[in-house]
């Protein structure tokens, strides 16, 4: 396991006031998630999905059953039950995949889409204002740090 630097040199500190900065960015987040879970009256792995769903949808990927069940480590049985949820409620559609008539993808209705940025629409906003302060230097390294620690926490 690698050392964790002491907090005893300049950099040692910064290193710690990085690690306390993502412990409290990670309980504000779960802070936000919790929030919209009940708001939107749905369980975290249905919230989940529908992150997924937003993502991949905003770089024109569509998404299978299968990918949904990889992505949220759990069985393809538990993703039939929460599709079924999830479509009962109006947030998601099964349709036929473009590509393979024998496949499907799972897609979000138009109501989900407003629901979900209902949400979550003034925390985009936020950290978008955020954002908009670094350069796109900083926020090169910025988002490189953040891909690098996920790495890290989840190396899948």
């Amino acid at each position: 396991m690698p050392h964790v630097e002491a907090a005893t040199s300049a950099h040692g500190e910064s290193v710690m006031d990085v690690l306390q900065a993502i412990r409290a960015f990670s309980d504000a987040m779960d802070r936000m998630h919790a929030e919209m879970k009940s708001g939107m009256e749905m369980n975290s792995t249905d919230l989940a999905a529908l992150r997924m769903l937003i993502m991949r949808e905003q770089r024109g990927s569509s998404v299978s059953p299968h990918e949904l069940a990889s992505h949220l480590r759990i069985s393809t049985a538990s993703t039939t039950k929460m599709l079924d949820r999830l479509t009962a409620s109006g947030h998601v559609e099964r349709q036929p995949h473009p590509h393979d008539r024998r496949a499907r993808v799972v897609v979000l209705t138009d109501e989900s889409r407003r629901s979900f940025f209902r949400h979550f629409g003034r925390h985009l906003a936020g950290m978008r204002s955020v954002a908009e302060q670094y350069s796109d230097e900083e926020l090169a390294v910025i988002s490189r740090f953040l891909t690098e620690v996920g790495d890290v926490l989840d190396p899948t």
